[in-house]
């Protein structure tokens, strides 16, 4: 499907006369290596589901009730896609607005912040010396409605794409249901077991004065002479004994499930904006999903996290019609930019532009220490 095809289908598929509920796409994967491989599904506090540090649940496939493993989560899938935006727009493939905000080398974007245009990030920061909120960028933000989407289609199109709710602000705000849903899950999951340790290959022992001093001056203790301080291994010497730890799974195979919903699109209102205009929007909205999903998962494989490496074995994109029934089609990462690029251009022709800059934004004070703390000196993330 060329992009001109795809865009003539997208604006017919929002249209008053649509027929199409959505663009799906489902995808069969396999362990890099092999069927039957372990792989690493995300871990979870245990307490919440006696004793499995995953997350299992039964669900109906392909009409059998089968018990499955969650192997990525919508939130984790859309920032996926979103890291795939952030990366295209860095290496100048795609055009898209994002706020911008570099602190001592350290870059934090619009596409990474966790509560996107609500965030605090924003809201504790500063553009041009003027606090966020009161920007002219910030002022546009807090003006979006559920009756006008327009601030958010123009600067931050993401928080309409996967979904964005201001809790951290007073006042009751407007929330926005994510358009686009990707998920991953393993049939049949069979729980490994493992043990974790580390090896040292001196074997040091003894102890410490001070474990708080591990980066600057801290005083051996040998074995045997009493110390208040700790053991080698707390500041990362000496060996630990293999202990439990949690061992994957093994799955039939691995499934994608992703759709774009134009049920949601329609519910989008553009303000005074005619319908036909208003379609225009929700057009690019769904081609730049569309966008984000080939660029983060229309690979041959799949690197989720350590131990979680996936190949694609099989995949099908299609538009959902009325009855179930789908209709498949080729689209390329190249044919979905075109579309997309065609479609804000006209939609911006129509009177609902969509930014395509970066708005630098600094921390206030405040939120520099926290950052500055975090990363000189807060205690490290715990290993597996």
């Amino acid at each position: 499907m060329t992009g001109d095809e795809l865009v003539a289908r997208l604006i017919a598929a929002v249209g008053e006369q649509r027929r199409e509920s959505g663009v799906v796409v489902e995808a069969v994967y396999q362990p890099v290596g092999g069927a039957g491989g372990k792989v690493m599904p995300p871990t979870f506090p245990v307490v919440e589901r006696g004793g499995s540090p995953y997350l299992l649940e039964e669900r109906w496939v392909d009409g059998d009730r089968v018990g499955t493993v969650v192997i990525d989560q919508v939130p984790s899938q859309a920032n996926r896609v979103e890291e795939a935006l952030l990366a295209a727009r860095d290496t100048g493939r795609l055009s898209v607005p994002i706020f911008e905000m570099v602190v001592d080398g350290l870059r934090l974007t619009s596409l990474q912040f966790p509560h996107r245009y609500a965030d605090a990030y924003l809201r504790d920061s500063e553009v041009d010396g003027v606090r966020f909120d009161d920007s002219t960028a910030g002022k546009a933000l807090r003006s979006v409605t559920t009756r006008d989407v327009r601030p958010l289609y123009a600067r931050e199109p993401y928080s309409l794409l996967f979904g964005a709710w201001d809790s951290h602000r007073r006042g009751r705000w407007p929330r926005f249901a994510r358009l686009y849903q990707s998920m991953m899950y393993g049939l049949d999951p069979i729980v490994g077991d493992r043990r974790s340790g580390r090896f040292d290959p001196l074997n040091l022992t003894g102890g410490v004065d001070n474990k708080d001093k591990a980066d600057t001056d801290w005083r051996f203790l040998p074995e045997g002479q009493k110390a208040k301080g700790g053991r080698l291994s707390e500041i990362g010497h000496g060996r630990i004994a293999p202990n439990p730890a949690h061992g994957g799974v093994t799955v039939r195979e691995v499934r994608r499930s992703a759709w774009i919903s134009f049920a949601g699109l329609e519910r989008l209102r553009f303000g005074e904006v005619s319908e036909e205009d208003a379609g225009l929007a929700r057009a690019a909205l769904a081609a730049l999903a569309l966008v984000g999903d080939r660029l983060a998962f229309g690979r041959p494989s799949l690197s989720l996290r350590s131990g979680c490496e996936l190949t694609r074995i099989t995949e099908t994109v299609a538009f959902e019609v009325a009855g179930g029934e789908k209709e498949p089609v080729e689209v390329s990462v190249r044919d979905a930019v075109a579309a997309f690029v065609q479609l804000r251009a006209q939609a911006g022709a129509a009177g609902v532009p969509m930014a395509d800059d970066v708005v630098a934004v600094t921390p206030i004070r405040q939120l520099r220490e926290a950052m500055v703390y975090a990363r000189t000196q807060a205690v490290p993330d715990s290993e597996e």
